[in-house]
Formats: structure tokens, sequence, C-alpha cells
């Protein structure tokens, strides 16, 4: 319900805002520019679904080698003391466990293309266990809000971006990244475990939480050790050799348990086609209310007015060139890469402002993509409070990026 209204308030703000560009500053121009922005978010919307057909179609088949083979079971049987408290109506040893498992950890690994199919078939075995197909369950937003709270080990995409545009040490941003990932995805969980009543003094969950914080830490010290210059390069080896490591296991393992490993790839490949299908309208709908939105002008008023509150607040205001990467964040991935990128050509790419956008840019995932996607590829329409946590962790993110960002940037 909270998606349909905010859905709603996407096209009704981007009008009235169009109503004052044209009748108070005679801009006549912004009704084409918002018809434009419906049509390319449109072929946008298809072109992401197009392109995700190939990548859900490869990882949906090995996956299906993997369930074949008994790795997603054993890797189920490894996770479920957690999860079974995290995801307390989940069943011990059910193949969602092991499918959110691999999610959680290609996130982690900075690995969207991966992570997102494993996410879709994690979705589609929790909807066989909701009672009400159309509403969603504790499992799905707990689930929901640990995609969007987007906790990063190796953001490699951003990395990229800064080698890319000439920054002097790509990877300066890398430990910032990681302490702002860490706040978003601690305080989200949290949150939810406080809503759910989920008992975070359990035993079980104080180790795993303390054992993530361990090795959180543990990243962040290896990598502060390293010479600057090869952060960039051991991340992207870790994330990449570890994923294909997990592909030829899969693949090992179906042949040990004399499964035939390449027709177990087409009928999971098959599975993938079918989501990629499923998932257009709803991906259709988001994008479309989003760049209407930004076609609008509605953003840059948002931006202002965060300017204009903050200086009379006495608050130091460098950091605002960098604030509409945080509020796209939430709405669209590619529209916050491209401020990301905008904020780096506009104030430099080793600039404080280019530093504070691309920690941002990699502090949480993007809420209503994930909400669109992840939700519509089962039927799901009543959300209940998903959308309000899944932003919460992203407020968190941003202001943790935004205050580690001046720690070590200023």
């Amino acid at each position: 319900m909270v998606l349909n209204y905010i859905w709603i308030a996407f096209f009704v703000i981007a009008f009235v805002v169009a109503v004052v560009q044209t009748f108070v500053y005679g801009n006549t121009g912004i009704w084409t520019d918002i018809m434009n922005a419906s049509f390319s978010s449109a072929r946008s919307a298809f072109d992401i679904s197009l392109g995700l057909t190939g990548v859900l179609t490869l990882w949906l088949g090995l996956m299906k080698i993997g369930e074949r083979g008994g790795v997603v079971a054993v890797l189920s049987r490894w996770i479920s003391p957690l999860f079974s408290r995290l995801f307390p109506g989940v069943p011990k040893g059910h193949p969602a466990l092991g499918s959110m498992f691999m999610n959680v950890s290609a996130n982690m690994l900075g690995l969207d293309n991966a992570a997102t199919p494993l996410g879709l078939k994690a979705m589609r075995e929790l909807q066989e266990l909701n009672p009400k197909k159309d509403t969603a369950t504790d499992a799905m937003l707990m689930f929901l809000v640990l995609n969007a709270s987007g906790l990063t080990l190796i953001p490699i995409g951003v990395m990229t971006y800064r080698a890319q545009m000439g920054a002097a040490n790509p990877s300066d941003v890398f430990l910032p990244i990681l302490i702002a990932t860490f706040m978003a995805t601690f305080v989200g969980l949290l949150a939810l475990c406080i809503k759910q009543r989920i008992n975070i003094f359990d035993r079980v969950i104080l180790l795993w939480g303390l054992g993530l914080t361990a090795f959180v830490g543990g990243v962040f010290y290896y990598f502060s050790s390293l010479p600057e210059e090869k952060i960039s390069s051991y991340s992207a080896f870790a994330a990449n050799s570890i994923l294909f490591t997990i592909i030829v296991i899969f693949i090992v393992a179906g042949f040990v348990k004399r499964i035939n490993v390449y027709d177990a790839f087409i009928e999971g490949a098959k599975e993938g086609f079918k989501t990629a299908v499923m998932i257009i309208p709803y991906l259709v709908a988001i994008l479309v209310a989003i760049g209407i939105f930004r076609a609008s002008g509605a953003m840059d008023y948002i931006v202002e007015g965060f300017v204009a509150v903050f200086g009379w607040l006495g608050i130091d205001t460098e950091f605002v060139g960098a604030l509409p990467t945080a509020l796209m964040k939430s709405l669209s991935g590619s529209g916050s890469r491209g401020m990301m990128v905008d904020a780096m050509s506009a104030y430099g790419v080793d600039s404080f402002v280019g530093r504070v956008a691309c920690t941002v840019q990699g502090s949480t995932d993007t809420t209503f993509y994930i909400l669109a996607v992840y939700f519509g590829s089962v039927g799901v329409r009543k959300t209940r409070y998903a959308v309000g946590y899944a932003l919460l962790a992203d407020v968190i993110g941003a202001i943790s990026a935004i205050t580690v960002s001046y720690f070590f940037f200023k």
C-alpha cells in the first residue's frame, strides 16, 4: 500500500512542479521533457529486463545444478542456525535458505549481476511458503531489507568508475564505503528484528553479529595495510575468483552426484527467462514514475531545500553537492550512478564532493528497484512496512557515508 501512495506521489508532485515551471517561470518545454522522460524510462526498463534475461538464465541454471548436486542443501544447513532465527517462518533445510545465503554473499562481493538472479530465486521459494500470495511475509520483508541495505565488502563498480575518470587513487573510498554499508545493514536489521519481535540477544544471533563485525573489521584492517594501488586489483581478484570457484563447485558436485548437469542447467535457465518477462511491468511502472519525477525538476527543488535548511542550521554544506546521489540512490541505480559521475565531473574526481558521492553510492542498494523487481517477480502487491524500513537503512547509509567522508577526506 505504501508503494502505491509513493508511486502516485511521483506523478502528482511532478505535475504540480511542471505547472509551477510553466506559469511562474514560463518554461513550457517542461511538458516535453516529462513526456520524453516517460518514454525513455519505459524503454530503459525494458532494456534492463532484457539485459537481466541472459544473467537470470545463466545463474538460475547454475543454481539448479547446485540444488541437484546438493551444494545448496549444504549451504542451507550451514546457515540454518542464524537464518532460522532471522526467518522463523522458513523451515530448517528449506532451499530458500541456501538461495538467500548465496544472494547475500554475491552482494557482499559487489557482484550485482549474480546477486539479482539468486535473490529472485529466493523470493520464488519464499513465495511457496506464503499463505497469502499477494501479501509479503515477514521473511520476505527481512530479506528485502537485507538486500536494500546492500552490505558490500568489495565495491568494485564504484572503484571502476573512479579509475575510468582518472582518480589518483580509485580505491580511496573503499574503507569509507565499508563502514557506511555496514552501519546501514546493522541498523536496518536491528530495527526490523525489533519490529518482528525477534530476540536480538539470542546466543546464535549475537555470535553471528560479533563474528560478522570481526570479519568486517579484519577486512578493514587488511585492506588498510595494503598499498593504495593494490586495493582495487586485490578486491576484483577476490570477488571474481570466489565467484568462479563457486560455479566450478556446483558443476563438480553435480558430476559427482551423477546428475545430467547440462539438462539441470537448461531446466533452471527456463525459469530465469520466465522470471525476466514477469518483472517487466513492475520495472516499467517504477522507472517511468522516477523518470518523470526527475524531469519535472522536483529533485532539484528538494536539493535546494536541503541546502537552505542546512545553511539555516549552521551545518557545513560542502557535502550538499553529493546530495543528488544520495536522494537518487533509493529511486534508481542508473540515476544515482549518473549523479555520482556528474558530481565527479563537476567538482573533480578527487574532490571532497566527488568522494562523498562515491561513498554514498556504495553505502546501500537501490530500494525501489529491489522492491519492484523482487516483489514483482512473485506477484506480491501488499508490501506492508517494507518501504519504511528499507528507507531507514538508506538514510542511515547516507548519513554514515557523509559522516565518515568528513573523517577520511577533510
